[in-house]
């Protein structure tokens, strides 16, 4: 019997460039995106009644605990550890899907420091403030590539963004379920513009990811309700005290303008987290969110604490959020409680240093107080600022990131009346208040609320 031998299939160089599909890097851009398959987690719309159990119905157990002095000096494996053997045993399988892909991208060898190995202690005092020492984020972190000095500027593809990050640093894809049941797919095909998450190759902490909503839609750094649902979706879904999502605007150390969220596990109350509050206005016709005013923290801001849902608080966080991008005021925002609260900043460090106002001894420890920073999670880059480090030294770098009192009462009447007729209005009332008397100012603003909510006044 006659018979031909197989042998294989010889092309050429061109005609394996015509057969490749994308770049070849295997990235998240539309060149290698279609017809590819990634890990999807798919989440139910969550109810009300669940998140609130969560966070508020039961008192104060759903607030990271106060710690005491054995969390001085702690070893952050062990911690790290202690995570999770913590969520395996809770119901929030995102959160132990989570960490076990975190974990395995780092035995990969994917990140660009260890950062299990970064000395970190809570500084003795009132507050509780947690310095860690990162010298390897400040040498191997990417650099800045855009203004600092506007919060809203256009996307440009030719700059690093999230559509160049290989699919290998992909977590899973965070998508809404279509019949209302939380599922795990190793294997889906991608969606026409995803919600990815995937690792900081240059992390802060255990567990440090990026939530990046819509990837190949290349939307710039700016808030927007469906967004910030989806970030809050993401920290009920968790379901983990210890587990936050953090946003910093461009002018507040946002290094890449690409919209993003930032999220890491802490197994310690952030400082800000334990601060008094000072009720601003509460039983509001939209949704009965509580807005409230830090106090005795270093850095002024805003609190919002869930009513009746979270699609509520999204849209009045966004609304005060928008208010603010849209008049160039920088701000970082905290997630916490499992999506139940969060925390706005305005802040004016980048303003205060073109002036030349901040303090040279702080400028010199080339610390950039974004959201973990501001939240009272301190991240060093010098073993000199970290061996000194106190909680005057810590309160004294926050104090220059600050609105003064009379800058935040302003933007504070004009945020909220964001939250309750819309940030077209509120800029609208800035715009007048900048041509009235302080007084006509102040009568102005409140007189546009008062038919949403009950003021509380001093």
């Amino acid at each position: 019997m006659l018979t031909i031998k197989r042998v294989a299939t010889l092309v050429s160089f061109n005609q394996e460039l015509e057969q490749a599909t994308g770049c070849g890097r295997d990235c998240l851009g539309s060149c290698c995106m279609p017809g590819a398959k990634l890990p999807l987690y798919t989440f139910r719309r969550r109810q009300i009644a669940n998140v609130k159990n969560n966070a508020y119905s039961n008192g104060d157990s759903h607030k990271v605990t106060n710690g005491d002095t054995a969390l001085h000096n702690y070893e952050l494996h062990e911690l790290s550890q202690g995570l999770v053997e913590n969520s395996e045993a809770a119901n929030g399988f995102l959160d132990s899907l989570l960490l076990a892909q975190w974990e395995d991208r780092m035995e990969r060898g994917l990140f660009r420091y260890d950062v299990t190995a970064c000395e970190t202690m809570v500084l003795p005092g009132e507050h509780g403030f947690i310095a860690q020492l990162n010298e390897g984020r400040h040498s191997k972190k990417r650099p800045t590539e855009f203004r600092v000095d506007q919060v809203l500027q256009p996307y440009d593809g030719k700059k690093f963004n999230f559509t160049k990050v290989g699919q290998e640093e992909v977590l899973f894809c965070f998508e809404e379920s279509e019949d209302g049941t939380n599922q795990y797919y190793e294997k889906a095909p991608v969606s026409e513009s995803p919600n990815v998450i995937a690792i900081n190759v240059s992390p802060i902490e255990y567990g440090h990811v990026l939530l990046v909503p819509r990837v190949l839609n290349c939307t710039p750094q700016r808030i927007d309700p469906d967004t910030f649902l989806l970030a809050l979706h993401m920290a009920a879904e968790a379901d983990n005290p210890y587990f936050r999502l953090g946003y910093n605007s461009l002018g507040a150390f946002a290094t890449i303008n690409h919209l993003h969220f930032q999220a890491y596990y802490l197994t310690a109350p952030f400082p800000v987290e334990r601060a008094p509050t000072t009720p601003i206005c509460h039983h509001c016709k939209k949704g009965g969110i509580k807005i409230l005013e830090l106090g005795n923290f270093p850095v002024r801001g805003l609190v919002f604490e869930i009513g009746d849902n979270l699609e509520d608080l999204a849209n009045a966080v966004a609304n005060a959020c928008i208010y603010l991008q849209n008049t160039n005021i920088p701000f970082n925002v905290l997630i916490a409680d499992r999506g139940g609260r969060v925390f706005i900043f305005p802040q004016c460090f980048g303003e205060k240093q073109a002036r030349g106002e901040v303090d040279q001894e702080i400028l010199d420890t080339q610390v950039n107080p974004a959201v973990w920073e501001i939240s009272g999670h301190i991240v060093l880059k010098r073993r000199c600022d970290y061996d000194t480090a106190t909680e005057e030294s810590a309160w004294r770098l926050l104090a220059e990131v600050s609105l003064t009192q009379e800058r935040f009462n302003e933007v504070k009447k004009h945020c909220l009346t964001a939250v309750f007729e819309g940030p077209n209005k509120a800029m609208s009332m800035s715009t007048i208040a900048s041509n009235l008397h302080p007084m006509e100012m102040n009568a102005a603003v409140l007189n546009g609320q008062a038919e949403h909510c009950l003021l509380l006044q001093a």
